[in-house]
């Protein structure tokens, strides 16, 4: 995952020391103008509604591990039809964050070269000056579960498209009228 970012339509900052014991909740919803920056910036027809609920408890002294959920509705353009393709999300949240200077930021180094698990937990996530941009994290969480290729259901490409894909298929080259157009 990325820096949070600054400019986030939905930036909630939080100060994240001196959390109670019990954690803290942070719940927002978009209004009309933040569902269509969101939109906009993330290249959809529409974002109908967004809202995120997480709850931010201490994690290992300085951290803060944050889990909750993002939800929202959308709308995007088919990939082969172009008509409206509507999608609840409902993406889960659960991350950690550690101050810049906390040694658990850093990664393990070996030998000079830097131990990566493939298996094992991400590094947390760094935060400065005691806050956390919330509204920014929820919008990162949001963009990881927009669909790439949003597809009607039941959308197919039209005939003519197959025929190309089968000729191709076959072997004929797409490039053959062109080479008889070529002066001998």
């Amino acid at each position: 995952m990325t820096e949070p970012h600054p400019t986030s339509p939905v930036s909630h900052v939080v100060t994240a020391t001196n959390l109670p014991a019990k954690g803290l909740v942070v719940k927002a919803e978009a209004d009309a103008k933040q569902l269509g920056s969101l939109a906009q910036a993330h290249d959809l027809r529409a974002v109908e509604d967004f809202s995120y609920r997480l709850h931010l408890s201490p994690w290992k002294g300085r951290g803060v591990r944050i889990r909750g959920e993002v939800t929202a509705n959308i709308s995007q353009a088919c990939i082969v039809t172009l008509e409206p393709v509507h999608t609840a999300i409902k993406e889960a949240v659960e991350t950690v964050f550690v101050p810049e200077d906390s040694r658990l930021a850093r990664p393990e180094i070996i030998e000079g070269e830097i131990v990566v698990a493939a298996e094992g937990d991400d590094l947390p996530e760094t935060f400065s000056d005691g806050r956390i941009d919330v509204g920014a994290l929820a919008e990162e969480f949001f963009e990881l579960a927009i669909p790439l290729y949003p597809k009607r259901e039941g959308a197919t490409l039209p005939d003519d498209v197959d025929g190309e894909r089968d000729r191709a298929a076959e072997g004929e080259n797409p490039f053959a009228v062109l080479s008889a157009l070529k002066p001998h």
